[in-house]
Order: structure tokens, then sequence, then C-alpha cells
């Protein structure tokens, strides 16, 4: 017996009929683009505000550092790497994450390994970019890399340049 298709849209797993899904609507202002690469540039700008936003406040250091990586990502000028993470971070804020394993998961089907890992890097760098990786974001960059099925060595490799950020082996006074 299979599972009702209220049941997976309840759950988050399948869009009602019509609906464009996030990325669909983040790539949409990117329609100058090959779809593939507007996609895979959409997944990322979504992936990147989830581990900005881990922490309910996106710092100006790191949406700055958002929109140089998705400008140089996606050989963007700024105005259009400026659409592309507001609307990312819009569609993340809208959904309220019921979609970030669906955001994960296409991003995961458009991008190569070495792609992947390029994300992971970039998530510990925004996640770095106030100073202070803190214990939220370094969970949320770790379900990421389990939902792009990424190695936990490569995960671990990732954070190690980092470390002298990670909030967690910091020694409060």
């Amino acid at each position: 017996m299979g599972v009702s298709s209220d049941v997976l849209r309840w759950l988050g797993l399948e869009q009602p009929p019509g609906k464009p899904d996030v990325v669909d609507t983040v790539a949409s202002v990117l329609a100058h683009l090959d779809a593939r690469r507007a996609r895979y540039l959409a997944a990322f700008a979504y992936l990147l505000g989830r581990v900005a936003d881990a922490d309910h406040a996106i710092s100006a250091e790191e949406r700055d550092l958002m929109l140089r990586l998705v400008a140089k990502e996606g050989s963007l000028p700024p105005q259009d790497a400026a659409a592309v993470v507001t609307l990312a971070l819009d569609e993340f804020r809208r959904v309220g994450g019921t979609d970030n394993v669906i955001v994960a998961r296409e991003f995961a089907a458009v991008a190569t390994f070495e792609e992947r890992l390029g994300l992971l890097r970039c998530l510990f760098a925004v996640s770095a970019a106030d100073e202070s990786v803190i214990v939220s974001e370094d969970n949320e960059i770790r379900r990421i890399s389990r939902e792009l099925k990424i190695e936990h060595a490569d995960f671990i490799d990732a954070r190690a340049r980092v470390r002298e950020h990670l909030a967690v082996l910091r020694r409060e006074p």
C-alpha cells in the first residue's frame, strides 16, 4: 500500500500540484542561465542561508559572504547574486525549513562530489564569517552534510579549517 500524496505533502516531501518548489522559485531570477546551473545556484544559496540563519539571526558578515560566494560560484554580477541570496533567504523563512531535505537532495542531484565538498567548505566559511561557529551552526552543517551523503571524515576535514572559530572549543573566562 502506497503513502498518499496528502501525507507526503504534509511531511513536506511532495509539493502540491502546480506549486513551484523552493529551488524553482529561487532559480527563476536566473532564467538567463542553463536550467541545471540555475537550480544548482538556487540550492547552493538556500543551503548557505540555512546555516546563516541557524541561530535565527543573519549577521551582516554572513550575508556579505553569502553574496560573494554566490557571485563567485555562479560567475554572477553583484545584482544577480543579491537577487538570488535575497530570494533564497525569503524562501527559507517562508517555508520554515519544511523543504530543507528536498533542497539538499536537489543540490546533491545536480552537484558533483567535488561541488558538494566545496559547498561544505562554504557552509563553514559562512558560519565563521562573524568569527564564531556556534553549536547550532555546526549542527546544521552536519545535518546538511548527511543529507548530501558526505562522509564524516570529509565533514571533519572541512570543520578543521575553521577550528579556531569553533565556539565549543573556546575557553571562556
